[in-house]
């Protein structure tokens, strides 16, 4: 069985990026941080999946890129939303509220 820590609900890779793009640009390794600290360690987004989604959203044009230094002075591509990004994480959030409240729902005790 794996680490459920590093399970991602298939569909949630992109939100979660696109979330993470929302205050501020960030580089591939700056996101993947992003993710682990704000989730207190229960996810971790492996590399190999986090790229092809980089690329993946890129060529959607929800979100560009730019090379910049990081704060160790190393060259990375830093990412941030577009427009076209904005309007796709709001979709995506309103997507995902639905679905945690009908699992609420039926995860609720029932009367017998």
């Amino acid at each position: 069985m794996s680490d459920p820590r590093s399970e991602i609900l298939k569909g949630t890779l992109d939100l979660l990026i696109l979330r993470s793009l929302a205050r501020a640009p960030r580089h591939g390794y700056g996101i993947a941080r992003w993710l682990e600290e704000t989730s207190q360690g229960l996810l971790q987004v492996e590399q190999g999946s986090l790229y092809p989604a980089l690329y993946r959203m890129e060529d959607r044009g929800w979100i560009s890129a730019r090379w910049g230094l990081t704060d160790l002075k190393r060259r990375a591509k830093f990412y941030r939303l577009t427009a076209r990004g904005r309007e796709r994480l709001e979709a995506e959030e309103k997507g995902w509220n639905r679905m945690v409240r009908a699992i609420a729902l039926i995860l609720q005790p029932q009367e017998a």
